[in-house]
């Protein structure tokens, strides 16, 4: 077994990653983004690093064996005026300068081909626990009804095609109606929105309506990037009266998932799998 390398940002997706590898037994050292790793991860063996010491980072990872890596946390695009990078760092800077500039899939991309030409594999978070992903079919008790059938379908249509501009992975449609759009902000700001508007529009408490669809974007680097769901984003669909949240087979990642079950239950909410398109 390989060890591993993380890479760890913002969020509980690296701690669960983290306590994921000490449970099944696979070495692993983690790298602890400065400004960003929460403290959840202090227990386990690694290193602090800031954003574009890329030289310090290989240099530990290497140190520690690790033969492959996976990024996985939250991390903001970052103001590349105020960055310190060490030589390394500042040898990758213009080709990640010119990649931000095609947006942030290009970005990702460009990041994860320095961790390739030092020669580490990258695994995505859900191939490192292969039960993060979200399956095909209904998470949890509660099933969409025929109703809004044609919601989730133009939900998911909409996702995907702002994903196509690499704009966002989500979209909100109740009724037929695209309700909100997702952008730089993230779901739990599109969901606020959301819960702005007339309760004519997206459903309430108690008569729920519409659909909160995340899917990838068609040329993102699914290894680093995969759509995410957690409790909070099942609380916040239900703070804006909609009735349950879709996306695609294998591509959306469940963060505590026990907890994801219990509450949509409780909420009365659904969440569905659906399967991919045919490529």
């Amino acid at each position: 077994m390989r060890k591993l390398g993380l890479i760890a940002g913002g969020g509980s997706l690296p701690v669960e990653i983290a306590e994921h590898c000490e449970r099944s037994g696979r070495p692993l050292f983690v790298i602890r983004l400065k400004g960003f790793a929460g403290a959840g991860l202090e227990p386990f063996t690694g290193d602090e690093v800031g954003l574009a010491e890329l030289g310090k980072c290989f240099k530990a990872l290497k140190r520690a064996g690790c033969e492959a890596v996976c990024l996985a946390g939250q991390v903001a695009r970052p103001d590349f005026t105020t960055l310190m990078p060490d030589f390394r760092g500042l040898q990758a800077l213009p080709a990640a300068i010119a990649a931000a500039r095609k947006g942030d899939d290009a970005l990702l991309r460009m990041l994860v081909g320095e961790f390739e030409k030092e020669g580490f594999a990258v695994e995505g978070a859900h191939e490192v626990m292969d039960d993060l992903g979200l399956g095909a079919g209904p998470l949890g008790a509660i099933l969409p009804g025929e109703d809004i059938a044609a919601d989730i379908a133009q939900a998911m249509d909409v996702a995907r095609a702002i994903g196509r501009l690499d704009a966002g992975q989500a979209a909100v449609v109740c009724r037929g109606l695209v309700l909100a759009l997702e952008a730089a902000e993230g779901t739990d700001a599109l969901l606020a929105r959301v819960a702005e508007l007339p309760e004519a529009l997206r459903g309430r408490p108690g008569a729920p309506a519409g659909v909160l669809a995340k899917a990838p974007k068609p040329i993102q680097e699914r290894r680093v990037d995969l759509p995410t769901i957690g409790p909070a984003t099942v609380e916040a669909v239900a703070r804006a009266g909609l009735a349950g949240i879709v996306g695609e087979a294998g591509h959306l990642l469940v963060l505590d998932r026990e907890t994801v079950i219990s509450l949509a239950d409780e909420l009365g909410l659904f969440i569905v799998g659906l399967e991919p398109p045919a490529s």
